[in-house]
């Protein structure tokens, strides 16, 4: 087998990296709003976002490894992560809660992030450390980050001709953009390769307080950034779940989203008593999912402050549990759904919208579908924002806790069933 070959069959694979010889076939199904780089980079092997590309499906089209042979496979090479050393010369450091990287594979290299903030690349062949860059950021005195502690999902990848990079976002909230070949900071960008997250926002944040932990997405030259948030108060007001698009090459500030709208903006009026002057959080913490050929991004909109207790957020809440369509361009809002009135009980949207191609009552619909806490799967359009089966508001029990003014009705989806998945996968 060719070096290309083996390059393409571990495409998904982090960590422990399996093999098998035999040649690999292709499966032509589409990729929902992918350009043609990036579908043609996933049917060549290659594995350039988070979940495949940035339809977050998690789909690969190669069929090398199926049924039959999968009894073949074995370990290749395994990989030790440069955390193990940090730990091991300053214990202090503190545990991680878990290793989650879904590393990406460009070019027979994968890179990787690691619990502690720090990147590599490495061979995808042989499992050799090509680079690493460590940040540091467990050196600033704050202990262990936000929420999840030391925890990260991974890095975005983007490229222009020769202009490779890689672009993380750490723990304690620093966007830095290395170079794909050296690991080393872009000096063009932000501050020498660097961009302090916690900067910029409406109001001032703590960085302990503050945090990132999924990485980010790249549509139209747009870096667009998320946030994780302490989930209940240690203080008022509670940190901004803002998400903001920065230019990839620049690192500039090119727009903000208010995920709790403020002043004149459309949807401040569902946060009754002027809550929203208070009320922080409704980050979007979980990774996000784009369509490049749109141009849009859909964000999973978590919980706003506190995530069990309401009483001094009065209202819905927009855009608490909600799916927001933005133009990565400009930030603007395209269209956007409510899971949850009122948020309680946490159920954020833990995950990136997917995209889907379905065909409903012979109509082809370029569909965006949100799984969430409670087991409902909701089914947009994803141009309109439209849902694709009815979504029904039902009544629901309302709240016995002292001044908790729970929603008394939240939307229930229709569908889709087992059935109706089936009849659209056999049409897509």
């Amino acid at each position: 087998m060719r070096k290309a070959e083996w390059q393409r069959l571990i495409a998904t694979i982090g960590g422990a990296v399996l093999m098998l010889a035999m040649p690999s076939l292709l499966n032509a199904q589409p990729i929902p709003g992918a350009l043609p780089q990036s579908a043609k980079a996933l049917s060549q092997g290659e594995w350039p976002a988070y979940a495949g590309t940035y339809a977050a499906s998690r789909y690969s089209p190669l069929t090398q490894i199926e049924r039959t042979n999968a009894k073949n496979l074995h370990v290749a090479w395994r990989w030790k992560s440069p955390d193990m050393a940090v730990k091991e010369a300053n214990p202090s450091v503190g545990p991680t809660r878990a290793h989650e990287s879904t590393p990406l594979m460009v070019g027979g290299v994968l890179y990787t992030s690691t619990s502690l903030s720090q990147v590599a690349a490495v061979d995808a062949v042989t499992g050799e450390t090509k680079w690493v860059f460590d940040p540091k950021v467990y050196e600033n005195g704050l202990g262990m980050p936000a929420n999840d502690g030391w925890l990260h999902r991974g890095v975005a990848y983007w490229r222009n001709g020769e202009d490779e990079r890689i672009i993380m976002l750490t723990a304690f909230a620093q966007m830095i953009a290395l170079d794909a070949k050296t690991g080393k900071p872009v000096p063009g960008f932000g501050n020498d390769g660097r961009i302090d997250l916690t900067q910029g926002l409406r109001r001032e944040v703590d960085r302990d307080y503050y945090t990132m932990s999924s990485p980010p997405v790249i549509v139209r030259g747009v870096i667009v950034v998320g946030s994780s948030v302490m989930d209940w108060w240690r203080k008022s007001p509670s940190p901004p779940g803002d998400v903001r698009g920065f230019d990839v090459v620049t690192g500039r500030l090119l727009w903000t989203f208010h995920t709790v709208p403020q002043g004149e903006e459309a949807g401040v009026e569902t946060w009754q008593r002027d809550s929203w002057r208070e009320a922080g959080n409704a980050n979007v913490w979980a990774p996000m999912s784009a369509d490049e050929e749109l141009g849009y991004v859909y964000l999973p909109v978590s919980t706003p402050t506190n995530d069990y207790y309401g009483g001094h957020r009065p209202g819905d809440g927009l855009y608490g549990d909600s799916i927001v369509c933005l133009e990565a361009a400009t930030g603007r809002k395209v269209w956007h759904y409510q899971l949850v009135h009122h948020g309680l009980w946490d159920y954020d949207t833990p995950a990136a919208p997917t995209l889907i191609d379905v065909t409903v009552g012979g109509k082809a619909v370029k569909a965006v579908a949100q799984v969430t806490k409670q087991a409902f799967v909701y089914v947009f359009d994803r141009v309109t924002g439209q849902p694709v089966w009815p979504i029904e508001e039902q009544p629901v029990p309302a709240s016995t806790v002292p001044g908790e003014l729970a929603s008394k009705t939240q939307p229930f989806p229709t569908r889709p069933d087992r059935s109706t998945f089936r009849a659209c996968a056999t049409k897509t």
